[in-house]
């Protein structure tokens, strides 16, 4: 997982998500929406934000 390899624990990105968006972000919840894959685009570009990554739509067709 990607924030492991930033040397951060899934308790404290929920945290820092939480920070950034004013929404409550827990372990569980967050663990929750990553098993059932049910990550929004909008949450998935403040974790990227967070971990120091950018999302980027590249045309596969190239």
């Amino acid at each position: 997982m990607l924030a492991i390899s930033r040397g951060m624990t899934l308790k404290n990105l929920a945290a820092k998500l939480s920070d950034m968006t004013g929404e409550n972000y827990s372990y569980n919840s967050l663990l929750g929406k990553l098993n059932r894959e049910s990550l929004s685009l909008k949450e998935a570009e403040y974790i990227a934000q967070i971990l120091d990554y950018k999302l980027d739509f590249v045309d596969i067709n190239k």
